[in-house]
């Protein structure tokens, strides 16, 4: 009976040891353990607030050469970056235009104009020779008018209507030889309608031996080429754009195409950061002006936005944008907000608790909710105003499992 009590006690001992076994593994497997999260600090630095946009650059004064007159463009030999100075580099060369070839149509009506113009000729030349005549026997009607007024054998009156009538004639005549001098001139020209190519051409060759020479176009200004739209020869309306020409170093400028609810943010005089222009360091610039005309645009995914210019003066020297040219594409921030000592935490630790800002701090391994106020946001950093304090523990980016009074610790970089 001993052994037997002993045995029940025996097993009991062990089945106790596995129950407080099996207990601890539970214990330790549902104890509430720290969560791991991102810790920071709250801080005081430099912080700003930029607009970013895409901009590109262009010369403010540009002058678009054009041709003066019609004619044929001779090849332009200078080239985009080519230097030229005002008034006395050349840039191209203008010279008369060759007749063009007539259709069928044309032509009989050309020659059609000629006969008539022949025959106007003619009938204004028998008109001279009727004129002439009448001019002659009104000479001499008042001639023999004069030798019987000499004797009163006529009045005094038909003197002086032979006179008139003298006067009259001689200017009959005059009319007649005007009226075929205008027929002749009306005739060179019906005929000029008929000269072919090759006449023109050697008409001109004979009044100018060196017709390429004959209308020289110089640079309105100095600077350099920035394009050019015709290249080849050919044959050009006037007004008809030939090239463009700027001074890319002295005379360039930035404009960007903001969003009208950014625009109404910048004012002129904002300072300006240029970047991701090509060159090493960032450029410096000035906001000159917002134009006051905005302009629909639409987006890559095909938004409709309404846009307003911003025109961007560089500041600094100009030996460090001195490899920008007119329509080359910067980035520009425009700074419309910076503090040198603001109190700034990173903006993933703030969110939204009720209708506030709230922020969750670690304190003695426990986060804790506060409420805070902020002021400026730069999608980066945000602005402190109230509710921490410089050097405070936060937390980054919080999900549903932090809550007030939870263990945390911070997470362990791999």
């Amino acid at each position: 009976m001993a052994k037997m009590m002993k045995g029940l006690k025996s097993r009991s001992t062990v089945i106790a040891a596995a129950i407080v076994v099996v207990g601890a593994f539970m214990l330790y497997a549902f104890w509430p353990r720290a969560l791991a999260v991102d810790i920071d600090e709250a801080a005081r630095g430099p912080m700003m607030v930029t607009i970013d946009e895409e901009a590109k650059t262009r010369v403010r004064d540009a002058y678009v050469v054009s041709a003066p007159v019609s004619g044929r463009l001779l090849r332009v030999e200078v080239e985009p970056g080519d230097e030229v100075t005002e008034n006395e580099t050349v840039i191209a060369r203008l010279t008369p235009t060759t007749p063009s070839v007539l259709d069928v149509r044309t032509e009989e009506q050309a020659r059609a104009a000629v006969e008539a113009a022949e025959a106007a000729l003619t009938l204004a030349r028998a008109d001279v020779r009727r004129a002439d005549a009448d001019a002659d026997y009104a000479r001499a009607e008042l001639e023999r008018t004069r030798k019987l007024r000499e004797t009163n054998t006529v009045a005094e009156a038909a003197l002086d209507r032979a006179e008139r009538a003298a006067r009259s004639a001689e200017a009959a005549l005059d009319t007649a030889r005007a009226a075929v001098s205008m027929r002749q001139a009306d005739l060179d020209n019906a005929r000029a309608m008929l000269m072919t190519p090759e006449e023109a051409d050697a008409k001109a060759a004979g009044t100018n031996p060196h017709p390429q020479t004959s209308l020289p176009l110089r640079a309105p200004i100095s600077g350099r080429i920035l394009r050019v739209m015709q290249e080849s020869e050919t044959v050009l309306a006037a007004g008809t754009p030939i090239l463009e020409i700027g001074d890319p170093l002295g005379d360039l400028e930035i404009v960007a195409e903001l969003l009208s609810t950014d625009a109404v943010k910048v004012s002129p005089g904002d300072r300006v950061i240029i970047d991701k222009w090509g060159g090493a360091d960032p450029l410096e610039g000035r906001v000159e002006k917002i134009e006051p005309w905005g302009f629909t645009k639409y987006s890559a995914l095909g938004v409709e936005e309404q846009r307003v210019n911003a025109v961007i003066q560089f500041a600094g020297a100009e030996d460090a944008r001195q490899r920008l040219g007119h329509g080359f594409r910067v980035e520009v921030k425009i700074v419309i907000w910076e503090d040198e000592a603001a109190l700034t935490i990173p903006s993933s630790a703030v969110f939204r608790s009720g209708d506030r800002w709230s922020a969750f701090t670690v304190q003695n391994g426990k986060a804790r909710l506060r409420t805070i106020e902020i002021g400026r946001n730069n999608g980066v950093a945000v602005e402190v105003q109230s509710g921490l304090d410089e050097g405070d523990a936060i937390i980054l980016y919080p999900g549903n499992r932090v809550t007030d009074g939870a263990r945390v610790k911070q997470r362990a970089l791999e």
